[in-house]
């Protein structure tokens, strides 16, 4: 019996061990779509407590396991505050790519940082759109499948309560470079923008990150966020990412999707 039992687990390790490894969903882009932590660790000054104080603000790639099945996993190397060039400078682009397997997926949105000249992370117009380009051929020479995304509007309308467009040419250089280079797009600023004209002022307020005073520890004068989603927002933005890569049929992500 106990022989027998041994062989089984033998069986099962070898079963196992010749399972095909699941299918990489590799995300490159700034904090709209980042993993954000749940808590923050904090120490009270005055009696020297420490507690976990809950962290509310979610990326959409946070929130995009949820639609993927057990073929694929998830893997979000989006960061706070990137855009096109400091991701290639910091080195995270490397990091990335050196985990392309052929036959993986690499979903690549930027934007909200690279636009704005004033910030560090400001990439010119024309720069913007050669990294895109890059960004496509280093997939591909890894054997991967890259998906570009524009970038996801932010909740500013103006006292008609119509939206304002807030990226300027950018998303106009990325839909160039995948129309140019035959690559799948998801126009997350067009999609994005419609829902949030549909839900109108008050009512897409309830989809970001926004906390009234005297609520949290970590933002005790309260905070009034019109760029980043809570756990609501994000959910239906990957949502609506995840609808369209079903309506496109895009493969081979479809097969990996819920």
């Amino acid at each position: 019996m106990k022989v027998k039992n041994f062989l089984l687990i033998i069986l099962a390790f070898v079963f196992v061990s010749m399972a095909p490894p699941k299918v990489k969903i590799l995300m490159a882009g700034d904090s709209t779509m980042a993993d954000k932590p749940l808590t923050k660790h904090l120490t009270d000054t005055l009696t020297g407590e420490t507690f976990d104080e809950p962290l509310l603000e979610r990326g959409w790639g946070q929130l995009l396991p949820e639609f993927v099945n057990d073929k694929a996993v998830v893997v979000n190397y989006a960061k706070n505050g990137r855009s096109t060039r400091t991701f290639i400078e910091e080195g995270l682009w490397t990091e990335l790519i050196k985990n392309v397997r052929k036959g993986d997926i690499v979903i690549i949105q930027f934007g909200h940082n690279d636009e704005v000249e004033t910030k560090k992370s400001y990439t010119k117009p024309e720069q913007f759109r050669l990294n895109f380009i890059a960004f496509v051929n280093d997939v591909r020479a890894k054997g991967g499948n890259p998906i570009l995304c524009t970038a996801v509007a932010r909740r500013s309308f103006d006292e008609k309560g119509n939206l304002l467009p807030t990226h300027g040419e950018y998303p106009s250089y990325i839909r160039q470079v995948a129309a140019e280079q035959k690559v799948p797009l998801i126009d997350m600023e067009k999609l994005t923008s419609e829902w949030l004209q549909k839900e109108g002022v008050e009512n897409s307020r309830k989809y970001f990150h926004k906390i009234p005073p005297g609520v949290s520890r970590v933002y005790p004068k309260g905070l009034d966020d019109n760029t980043h989603f809570n756990e609501a927002g994000a959910r239906q933005v990957a949502k609506m990412f995840v609808s369209q890569v079903k309506d496109k049929k895009i493969k081979p992500l479809t097969k990996l999707i819920k």
